[in-house]
């Protein structure tokens, strides 16, 4: 019987996604990606020594490195071409067969130049910034809502997508030029362009939904990877310090055309601590830039810096009030916690377990970035440990601190940890219970 998994950042993305979804895909034959779009940052590590390989994933799922697994792009994934082509000739120049392994929804909404210059023409305006990535993310999903995206497959009709293309660029170009004060986008520039992505797409392209079901049927364990996290959610985050889609686990359902009854189990991964890129509120956040303080720890050693956006993170304690809005709205099943090591050597380690907001005590993250930015931390204070968690392999190897700190963040999201992860490399991952038995 085949068992499908979905991996969710339960935080405001950048939890290790990437990793764990690499290390699950030895239990899968297929990897899916439902949302975002080359805004996402997946890092993976194989290897060790001087064979030791780094590869930094956009949109191409990550289970890619693994042999034989077969990798989706749903239309729940709005899709720049050119950076999608560019990410699989670098794959390909390390040797790992992609053609026959990729396939691409013609469902999904195309990132057009015109998107770009919107996305960075609108945050250049802004007086309190969003943090967008300038991609061209946010626009082509406005367009998707306001039923005038193009998409992978009007690719295939030129002339029709050349009427439709005049249209739509004549609408933004107006925008860009008396509105933002930007130079116009070129249509028969952008139409050229569009050709010639065409005939690049066209290898890849398939009817996602029926193969993932066609797959179901001949009991093949699928994954299901989100990108960003849950905190960043359109509906569900800190609106508006959000991304421009859905990223829940229910989207999985959406963004790949599949059924709910066909995820089976959530697996929600969550930081040791907290982190955040960009603006928007953070409760716990601490101080990064005074040596030798918790904040500056987690920095540094965490190497904190941004996969897309080349940003430092902001770093915080866990925040076990917001993980709780991420285990409602997700229904996680179990949960993975990465970065551990990261806290070693940190005599006292705190633990935000609610909110003072307006002269009310609350235990849950609030709804709408305004009411965020009101809360006061509650913390909590556990000891630290002083031995060296990085590479440990199994919980009996953990330092008996840290074996309780997992245990009080377990007790207060009220969902059970199934995984731990200790270091960058497959192999460095305490199993409690695996997800796909």
């Amino acid at each position: 019987m085949a068992k499908n998994l979905v991996v969710i950042g339960t935080q405001w993305g950048d939890e290790g996604k990437g990793k764990i979804v690499d290390w699950l895909t030895d239990h899968a034959e297929g990897v899916v990606r439902f949302q975002g779009g080359h805004n996402a940052g997946h890092t993976l590590v194989i290897g060790q020594g001087s064979n030791q390989k780094e590869y930094k994933l956009n949109l191409v799922p990550s289970g890619i490195i693994r042999k034989n697994v077969d990798c989706f792009i749903g239309n729940g994934v709005v899709l720049d071409i050119e950076h999608l082509m560019h990410e699989i000739k670098t794959l390909e120049a390390d040797g790992i067969e992609v053609k026959s392994r990729l396939f691409v929804s013609p469902g999904c909404p195309l990132i057009l130049k015109h998107h770009i210059a919107l996305d960075q023409g609108r945050e250049a305006m802004r007086e309190s910034k969003i943090g967008t990535t300038g991609k061209g993310i946010g626009p082509a999903y406005e367009d998707k809502v306001a039923r005038r995206s193009l998409r992978v497959y009007d690719l295939l009709n030129p002339e029709l997508f050349k009427k439709k293309l005049t249209e739509v660029m004549d609408y933004h170009n107006f925008v860009l030029q008396h509105y933002l004060k930007k130079d116009p986008i070129d249509v028969n520039e952008q139409f050229d362009l569009s050709m010639s992505h065409a005939e690049k797409i066209k290898p890849y392209l398939a009817d996602v939904s029926q193969k993932l079901y066609e797959a179901n049927a001949k009991n093949k364990n699928l994954l299901f990877e989100g990108a960003q996290g849950s905190l960043l959610d359109i509906d569900h985050g800190t609106y508006p310090y959000v991304t421009s889609s859905n990223c829940v686990s229910g989207q999985a359902a959406a963004g790949a055309g599949v059924g709910p009854h066909m995820l089976h189990y959530i697996l929600g991964i969550t930081k040791a601590y907290t982190t955040r890129v960009g603006g928007g509120p953070f409760p716990s956040e601490l101080d990064i830039e005074t040596e030798g303080t918790p904040g500056y720890q987690m920095s540094t050693k965490g190497k904190e810096i941004g996969t897309v956006t080349k940003r430092k993170r902001r770093c915080g304690w866990f925040d076990a009030a917001a993980l709780k809005r991420s285990a409602m709205i997700n229904s996680l099943t179990g949960l993975c916690i990465t970065k551990l090591d990261v806290l070693d050597g940190i005599k006292k380690i705190g633990i935000c377990v609610g909110y003072e907001l307006d002269g009310q005590k609350i235990d849950l993250l609030p709804l709408g970035a305004d009411q965020v930015e009101r809360c006061k931390p509650i913390f909590i204070e556990v000891d630290g440990w002083d031995e060296n968690t990085f590479g440990v392999k199994s919980w009996d190897k953990l330092p008996r601190n840290a074996q309780h700190y997992l245990k009080t963040l377990e007790k207060l999201c009220e969902v059970p940890i199934h995984v731990v992860s200790t270091g960058p490399e497959r192999d460095e991952t305490i199993v409690l219970k695996h997800p796909f038995e």
